[in-house]
């Protein structure tokens, strides 16, 4: 059963945060990082979801829109925008796929299929985009230039993402009743190339310094069962303090506010909820007054740092506290047990 949390993750306590993120939404639908700073998709579509569960749906349909008028012939964006122009012109791969989990939550949200038909173009065009960048292992590569040359290389926390947009998008597909089986087998292939062949991924000096690519293959369900819950627990006192939360990466001494919550989430997608909210309680620490969550606190002294407050922390802090409700749409999107339908 899941327990309830702490009063001061309540939809009261929350509003102000979900209303934080609809306050720099631009005129044409973007929201950026921060005010007049940049927009990636990926942390644009998270803001969307957010602001879904808030209640802003038109809000939300306003922020799909907008990829929808910047998405490029070949299917994909841009890793990064300002002002309305392109602001980093590589090309990001879990970036790209990641539309098609926010279209799925928007759909388990308002179960409006016209929106569902609409966006499926996109959809279709970014994961196959995104299933251009694959390896000889199945392994996807996480970006190409301006140019459209591949950088050879994968990233856990990234192709884990990838398996969780194209099981989206299968769903997506599934409900408007085509097939896709060439997306079914792409994502196996992917999924036991995380669990079974880590060599494919990052760098040697890179392996097991950051967070993500410790939570994020049993937050986006690439492993399940007791092998996720071992991977969470058998790491836990390398990246989590008491009381705080999860340091962004075992080489610096900083807690952020979006790590912990996508932490929370993935030991909620497990079963684990009371580990799940005890985390998600500790993160009242790093709100401020308006509502909006600090980017994170540094170690030894719990100083805030950076004074910013991105658009995309207040969100994962959203989708987090959402997990915890029954049936809610973040738990929907989350299910590893198969397909979830509105």
């Amino acid at each position: 059963m899941k327990p309830q949390t702490h009063d001061l993750l309540t939809q009261d306590y929350l509003n102000p945060t979900v209303d934080s993120i609809v306050a720099l939404q631009k005129p044409d639908g973007s929201i950026p990082w921060l005010e007049n700073g940049i927009t990636d998709p990926w942390t644009h579509v998270e803001n969307a979801m957010a602001i879904d569960i808030g209640n802003y749906h038109a809000e939300a349909e306003k922020a799909y829109e907008w990829l929808l008028n910047t998405q490029l012939p070949d299917g994909s964006w841009h890793a990064s925008y300002q002002d309305g122009k392109p602001h980093e012109t590589h090309k990001t791969s879990h970036v790209v796929a990641y539309i098609a989990v926010g279209v799925w939550h928007h759909y388990l949200i308002t179960s409006d299929i016209s929106f569902l038909k609409k966006m499926w173009p996109s959809v279709r065009k970014a994961i196959d985009f995104v299933l251009d960048m694959r390896g000889p292992c199945g392994e996807i590569y996480w970006a190409r230039d301006s140019a459209g040359v591949i950088y050879p290389n994968a990233l856990i926390a990234g192709c884990s993402s990838i398996f969780l947009s194209i099981k989206c998008a299968i769903s997506i597909a599934s409900t408007l009743e085509e097939e896709k089986p060439q997306w079914q087998e792409a994502n196996v292939t992917l999924a036991r190339a995380i669990q079974n062949m880590p060599f494919l991924f990052d760098t040697p000096e890179k392996k097991e310094i950051f967070a993500m690519d410790w939570y994020y293959p049993a937050l986006c369900s690439v492993i399940n069962g007791n092998d996720a819950k071992e991977r969470i627990f058998d790491n836990w006192h390398k990246f989590v303090v008491h009381g705080l939360g999860s340091l962004c990466s075992l080489d610096k001494g900083w807690v952020t506010a979006a790590e912990t919550s996508e932490l929370a989430m993935a030991l909620a997608v497990h079963g684990e909820y009371e580990h799940s909210a005890t985390v998600l309680n500790w993160l009242h620490q790093m709100r401020d007054e308006d509502g909006a969550f600090w980017y994170g606190l540094t170690l030894p002294h719990k100083e805030i740092w950076p004074t910013e407050k991105p658009t995309w922390t207040s969100a994962a802090v959203v989708m987090a506290a959402d997990m915890l409700r029954p049936m809610s749409p973040t738990s929907l999107l989350l299910d590893h047990h198969g397909l979830a339908t509105p």
